[in-house]
């Protein structure tokens, strides 16, 4: 692999765990407002599941995508 393939690697990796928190944050904010009735139609138990599942994104998900793309040690 190339440098240049390396760095575009690098680039895509930490995009995709920027949106994954950024989606995180997106499911919190519309899960608060689903359980707080600003959409009546929605049961809030979706909210909460909402809410807990944006926890998540923001937490522990890019931790674990982070701890799987890690370089290796050189041996």
């Amino acid at each position: 692999m190339t440098p240049d393939q390396k760095d575009a690697q690098a680039r895509n990796r930490y995009f995709a765990i920027t949106f994954t928190r950024l989606l995180g944050v997106a499911f919190v904010v519309f899960g608060i407002m689903v359980v707080y009735g600003r959409f009546e139609s929605i049961p809030k138990i979706v909210g909460y599941v909402l809410v807990v599942n944006g926890l998540i994104d923001i937490v522990i998900l890019p931790r674990v995508m982070a701890r799987r793309w890690r370089t290796p040690p050189a041996a």
